[in-house]
């Protein structure tokens, strides 16, 4: 006769339970499952039994004895056989731990396990976590809830968390086999990178996939969603992918018409292959289109390809190609190469026009660690010039159509540290856009030898030798180059349209000590051009024209020049009257730096050097004239110039600075800079047949505020103005000091910009601490930096949306601080830059003033401003602007406001002028949807909306 069960209750989680009947739990919290019982095969098993009746004695046995015997035994066996069985069935393959803060029940009728207070049961990789768990330890299966409590947020506590793995689900019912791992939950809640499943019903299987029904997935970490894709049944694989089939868009609770029949989400954090929605739109020339659609092939973590294409329902259509590569500690880049066949207007009327471009980006980045002799680095920015006008990105960036000037180049280089040589080699191409003008070199190939002294010695005894301060070095160019039109560049002649050649530069210098205080530095510099054709230019009298003759062959120009420079510093001291002054100056400092330097080079231009050359030429009215030319002038290095040269140049300069003793430090002293440079630099030609003398140039820089310096550099003309037999005014022989008067001021020019932010104008008025604005500021400025787009260029262009979407969330999903009254905190960082700038010239073109023998003056100025403003988080706006004082109207203004929704970003940008266009963007934030849920709108560059 069995007993019933009697139960014993731990408040520690310690497990006590008894039975009369003897069976017990293990102490140790842990169920084995007898699994060495369970390893045994059907075979191992029978064979025992074999052997278990070889052991039996039948001997002595009748025929009925023997019978009853084996029938018995086979009885027997068939239950000992079923046991075994279910032991196998029933078994687990390893402990299962579980503990529980309050109490714990076994019920042993049934088998089974209740565990209460923050209960929780291990298994292998499997941890359960609930308020609440029945264990059942006959059939492996565990059963997991929440209790009800009012004080909680939904009236429940400690809902089952079940961790499996890296996964982590969250739900309100789970049931669990421990055997099978097979399981099933209500309404579970799981983040699979950066989405959020939920679903009503789920079913797990023993591959960790999860079936769901009647679920929500979304990129919101709101408890309460801001959106979801409400999807009907799905399949998720943790960890790769979630498939799902009919869904729909729901946002702030209301349901969209926007749904699906079948659609998946990738979770991999590897790369992935995919395909890329296409942006739909309209635009007026080519009509309605779908662009930026394509594929993307995730070849290797080393480097993808993304495939995009384009078309337009006018006939127009395009692609691109675009690939990014990257390898650790070796280099890193990108490529792209974009084709269009723009067709405007309809086929067959006279208004219809077809042009085809392209453009080829590179770009190539050599990591320092891979080699630190050899380097290799590209920047590519090559387009037909149609390219900009036809492609409608460009349209809402003003800069790509401002853009004139289009640079790229190709360089390697590597070093020879040992002997100092350098060898770079390059390739360049500057591409006008404007007449579609391109000048290419290629190659350029570049050698240097470093400085070094030839005559120093190796094992140097006693003081330096003069001569062994003389160094030297060596610099050669080899190019090939041409200048042409974008058409003609593919059909152009290597030997008579590119221009080649071969330079060297070979400087010589030294520097010596004269008198203790004179620094002498003379100078010798040698350049040789190496050519091989020079073009010889007659003139035929039956055309009336010039006819050029270009001969091949090794053709040497050289040219050299010399010059010696002196330059010493003076140091004058004053000591202010103390009865005056008091003890606060300490002295008065004043650096005078002069400086004469002579420069010599002979005239090239003479006729036994032969590097110019005449002919005669003779006019259809008889009239003869030498006409002199240089056969090398077209030549890549060109010709040394014709005159002899002969200068001697004078600057001085001057730095004024007083010693004051300092207000923190009683005896400590500080610098205070007066005029931190007053120069002037003038020259003497003595070459020159008249107007020996240049004009005066001086500048001055002072810095009497923090982080400001004051620049200013002005021009005094030399010769004064004298008037012809006409009357009318030119530049005269004379000097301006002849006729007892200054040099005649040409103008300055002077640029000013100020950042005006709410920390200044505190720091202006006297309000807070030094410490606390410094840190204010800071602050501000990180924060400033936070989802703003600082770059008005870029506000009409994809990557300002790019940025824009990049921007990190402030914590607490966008909401405002309170202080501790619970009002929200007042703040609003903004900052304004003001830039001005002013130019004074002499305006030759306007009206002489006989009497003062000066022509009036012109003023040139400039004003720009730009800013943000941060309304509130999540609200930023920012602006750029200016005036144009010459056509008295506003420059170029843009402006971009950008709100950050929390899971989604938008996004508005305009261009005012000069070319007007707007750009509206809203998109989800997650990295996941920001191409799957998104809104563009903009303006065409033919449909801009003009503004008055």
């Amino acid at each position: 006769m069995r007993s019933k069960p009697f139960i014993i209750l731990s408040a520690v989680g310690v497990m006590v339970v008894a039975m009369a009947s003897g069976a017990m739990p293990s102490p140790d919290k842990r169920l084995t499952g007898k699994k060495a019982d369970t390893t045994q095969t059907d075979s191992s098993r029978i064979k025992g039994l074999q052997a278990d009746d070889a052991a039996t004695d039948t001997t002595g046995m009748d025929s009925l004895q023997l019978a009853v015997y084996h029938h018995n035994k086979a009885v027997d066996d068939s239950l000992r056989l079923d046991s075994i069985n279910r032991k196998k069935k029933n078994g687990i393959d390893a402990p299962v731990t579980y503990q529980a803060d309050d109490s714990l029940v076994y019920m042993a009728s049934s088998n089974t396990a209740h565990l209460y207070g923050s209960a929780e049961v291990k298994y292998e990789n499997m941890d359960l976590k609930s308020d609440k768990i029945k264990l059942s330890l006959d059939s492996s299966l565990v059963h997991a809830t929440g209790s009800r409590d009012t004080t909680a947020t939904d009236g429940i506590k400690g809902k089952p968390v079940f961790v499996m793995g890296q996964d982590t689900y969250d739900t309100d019912t789970m049931s669990f086999n421990f055997k099978t791992k097979k399981g099933f939950i209500k309404h579970v809640y799981t983040k699979q990178e950066d989405g959020f499943l939920t679903s009503e019903q789920s079913k797990r299987n023993d591959n960790g996939e999860i079936y769901l029904a009647h679920g929500r997935y979304t990129t919101c970490d709101a408890p309460h969603p801001d959106f979801y894709i409400a999807l009907s049944r799905a399949k998720v694989r943790p960890g790769k992918d979630v498939v799902f089939g009919p869904a729909y868009l729901v946002v702030a609770d209301v349901p969209l018409p926007f749904a699906i029949p079948y659609g998946f989400f990738p979770f991999t954090k590897s790369y992935s292959s995919g395909f890329i929605m296409p942006t739909y739109g309209d635009e007026s020339s080519r009509g309605f289109y779908l662009r930026d659609g394509g594929y993307y092939f995730a070849m290797s973590d080393k480097w993808d390809l993304k495939l995009l294409g384009e078309i337009y329902t006018k006939g127009s259509w395009g692609f691109s190609a675009a690939s990014n590569y990257k390898k650790r500690y070796k280099y890193s880049g990108s490529f792209l190469f974009s084709y269009q066949d723009t067709k405007t207007g309809d086929k067959g009327m006279p208004d219809f026009s077809e042009q085809k471009s392209f453009k080829l980006q590179w770009s190539h980045r050599q990591d320092s660690k891979a080699n630190p002799y050899s380097s290799l680095a590209a920047s590519v920015n090559f387009a037909s010039s149609k390219y900009e006008r036809n492609n409608l990105t460009s349209v809402y960036n003003p800069q790509s159509l401002t853009q004139s000037t289009r640079t790229s180049s190709v360089s390697w280089s590597t070093t020879f540290s040992s002997i100092g040589l350098s060898l770079s080699s390059s390739a360049n191409l500057s591409q006008n856009m404007r007449d579609s003008s391109i000048a290419m070199t290629l190659p350029d190939l570049n050698i240097s030898i470093s400085r070094f002294y030839p005559f120093r010695r190796k094992h140097q005894v006693g003081d330096e030798k003069w001569y062994e301060k003389i160094s030297m070095s060596y610099t050669g160019q080899l190019s090939n180059s041409i200048n042409t039109k974008e058409d003609k560049l593919m059909h152009s002649n290597l030997i008579k349209d590119w221009k080649n050649g071969m330079q060297h530069n070979i400087p010589i210098s030294g520097n010596f000590t004269l008198f203790n205080y004179i620094n002498i530095s003379p100078s010798f510099n040698f350049t040789d051009r190496m050519y091989t054709s020079k073009v010889t230019r007659s003139w035929d009298e039956a055309t009336q024209e010039e006819v050029r003759d270009t001969t091949y062959g090794f053709h040497n120009v050289y040219n050299w020049n010399l010059s010696l420079s002196a330059n010493t510093k003076l140091y004058l001291f004053a000591i202010p009257s103390r009865k005056i002054f008091g003890d606060k100056i300490q002295a008065i400092r004043d650096v005078i730096t002069p400086q004469i330097s002579f420069s010599y080079a002979p005239d090239f231009g003479a006729s036994r050097y032969g590097y110019y050359q005449t002919y005669q030429k003779t006019d259809a009215d008889g009239n003869v004239s030498l006409v002199e030319y240089s056969p090398y002038s077209d030549q890549l290095y060109s010709v040394p110039g014709k005159g002899k040269t002969g200068s001697i140049s004078m600057d001085l300069a001057n730095n004024l600075e007083m010693k004051i003793k300092s207000d923190e430090d009683s005896t400590g002293y500080k610098k205070i800079s007066l005029i931190d440079e007053l120069g002037a630099s003038m020259s003497y030609n003595m070459a020159a047949s008249y107007h020996k003398w240049s004009d005066l140039s001086m500048r001055l820089r002072l810095k009497w505020w923090k982080n400001y310096t004051f620049n200013m550099n002005a021009v005094f003309a030399t010769y004064a103005y004298d008037l012809d037999e006409n009357g009318k005014p030119y530049v005269g022989n004379h000097t301006e000091w002849g006729r007892g008067r200054f040099g005649r001021f040409q103008g300055m020019s002077q640029n000013i910009s100020y950042t005006l932010t709410p920390e200044k104008i505190a720091k202006l008025f006297g309000g807070g601490s030094d410490d606390e604005k410094d840190n204010k500021s800071k602050d501000n400025n990180d924060d400033d930096d936070e989802g703003i787009d600082t770059d008005i260029n870029s506000n009409v262009d994809d990557e300002m949306v790019k940025a824009q979407n990049g921007a990190k969330k402030k914590s607490g999903g966008g909401k405002a601080s309170t202080d501790d009254d619970g009002y929200m905190r007042f703040s609003m960082p903004w900052s304004i830059t003001f830039g001005y700038g002013i130019t004074m010239r002499e305006n030759t073109s306007g009206k002489f003033n006989y009497k003062s023998m000066r022509y009036p003056y012109s003023f040139s100025q400039t004003l720009n401003m730009s800013g943000n403003l941060r309304i509130s988080d999540g609200w930023n706006i920012s602006f750029s602007s200016g005036y144009d004082f010459d056509n008295h109207k506003i420059s170029m203004t843009t402006a971009s406001l950008q709100r950050d929704l929390h899971c989604f970003n938008m996004s508005c940008s305009v261009v005012l002028a000069p070319y007007t266009s707007y750009n509206f963007t809203f998109r989800c934030n997650a990295a996941t949807l920001t191409d799957a849920l998104k809104y563009d709108k903009r303006s065409g560059y033919s449909n801009a909306v003009q503004w008055y």
